[in-house]
């Protein structure tokens, strides 16, 4: 089973949007396999988007990324990072196609609603940075 790390962006806290967002993908077939609500510090957030760092917008992903509470999620499911990258839509809501995430629901670049894993090896790193093996949750599905 795989799984993908999904962060509810300060921006859609901010909107009251995490319902929303997380139904989307629980009706895509994903199952929650962990969740929790934090407050990202510098440092997290600094090793969450070290792929970026030294790119310009690096210090403005950090700074918006730590402005409010996410919601950090586990989903898991068949081919789970490439079924919530396809609800997500492009980066750029702009580009992104009515009925994903971003492009029903997100403004403009810097604010586009919610982070997934690119990979299934990027999702086991970045899973790691949130949770805990002992914050991870298996159960069975409802019949």
């Amino acid at each position: 089973m795989e799984r993908s790390l999904v962060l509810v962006k300060p921006d859609a806290m901010q909107r009251g949007l995490a319902g929303e967002i997380i139904s989307r993908l629980e009706r895509k077939g994903l199952k929650i396999a962990a969740m929790k609500m934090l407050h990202m510090d510098k440092d997290l957030a600094q090793r969450h988007y070290a792929i970026h760092k030294g790119k310009t917008f690096f210090d403005d992903l950090v700074n918006f990324i730590t402005s409010s509470p996410v919601i950090a999620i586990i989903f898991q499911g068949e081919a789970a990072v490439e079924i919530v990258r396809q609800t997500m839509g492009e980066t750029d809501p702009a580009k992104a196609h009515p009925g994903t995430i971003r492009g029903d629901l997100g403004l403009d670049i810097g604010h586009n609603l919610i982070h997934g894993s690119d990979s299934p090896e990027n999702a086991s790193a970045e899973i790691a940075l949130f949770f805990s093996a002992e914050e991870i949750f298996d159960y069975p599905d409802r019949d």
